[in-house]
């Protein structure tokens, strides 16, 4: 297998395929998984993390097969033993309040805290300043909520998407000198709004558009996002809406149990699309390739695969 080249096998797996760049219009998205017995999560080495946002409901929601499945989905999380947790965004609902952090939220992915690394998305400003979201998070971020950290010899950059209550320049120029200080092979940006996305209720967010043209200026290979509450991959893609092979990889992973949404329009460069259950994607990042595994709470793995960096 050629490692620089995406692992979608949808057409090879015709029995699991709900719907692919194929052919079908499926408005619950492909099952794929890889054409081999053994996890991509097993063939790299290096440190595992977790990744998926939009999860906590309201303290008191109701629990269904689609709804308010956030301790389903910690659950699953905690498996992996993972390194860290990225998290992705609207951790809690509805305004991510301080109360609701402590009697949602925490019940359930309040145990993965010490490793969490979270960024803020926007029903974390329903609350002035998102001051609920940094009072739970002191111990990992603070205003304006963008860092960097080091998983071995990958670069992380959380980033805050939400530039109507930030100043997204700034941000910028922060990141544009973080990624000319610390060059890596293997570099990912994680933001709450998809600049690309097949979700109907949101689709694209043009938010990260100004973060993504650096990251590509700098060669990095992966952006992690969520917002629409569903799972999709894309192959990569440039800053302006077009599939090239110098592109980053982008995965939408909203899944993470408040609730799920529809698919509209399949959009250009979208090869793996997913709603059918809350779930959560794990990484294996190695020194120049990594792994990826998308599992649902039902015990689907949806999607894997290897790429290297490029």
């Amino acid at each position: 297998m050629n490692l620089r080249t995406i692992g979608v096998w949808a057409c090879a797996v015709a029995a699991l395929a709900m719907t692919t760049a194929c052919g079908s219009t499926s408005s619950v998205g492909l099952r794929t998984v890889a054409a081999t017995t053994q996890s991509p999560l097993t063939q790299v080495g290096g440190s595992l993390v977790v990744t998926v946002g939009d999860i906590a409901c309201r303290p008191g929601g109701a629990v269904t097969a689609t709804t308010c499945r956030d301790a389903a989905t910690a659950s699953l999380a905690k498996s992996y033993r993972p390194r860290y947790a990225l998290v992705l965004g609207d951790e809690q609902y509805q305004s991510g309040t301080a109360a609701e952090f402590r009697d949602g939220y925490d019940k359930t992915w309040g145990a993965l805290r010490s490793i969490t690394r979270p960024v803020p998305g926007n029903h974390e400003y329903h609350t002035a300043g998102a001051a609920g979201y940094y009072a739970y998070f002191r111990n990992q971020t603070r205003a304006p909520g963008y860092y960097a950290f080091d998983v071995n010899n990958w670069r992380v950059y959380a980033l805050n998407s939400n530039c109507a209550e930030i100043d997204c320049a700034t941000e910028a120029g922060w990141l544009d000198r973080d990624m000319t200080a610390h060059p890596r092979r293997c570099s990912l940006i994680m933001l709450h709004h998809p600049l690309y996305s097949s979700g109907l209720e949101h689709g694209d967010s043009p938010e990260g558009r100004r973060f993504w043209r650096i990251a590509l200026a700098h060669r990095a290979e992966l952006a992690l996002a969520g917002h629409d509450h569903d799972y999709e991959r894309f192959r990569t893609m440039n800053a302006d809406g077009t599939p090239t092979d110098r592109g980053m990889v982008s995965f939408v992973v909203g899944a993470g149990g408040k609730s799920l949404y529809h698919r509209g329009r399949l959009r250009a460069g979208s090869q793996v699309y997913d709603a059918h259950r809350a779930g959560v994607l794990a990484l294996k990042l190695g020194s120049i390739r990594y792994g990826w595994q998308y599992k649902t709470i039902d015990g689907q793995v949806i999607d894997s695969g290897i790429r290297s960096c490029a």
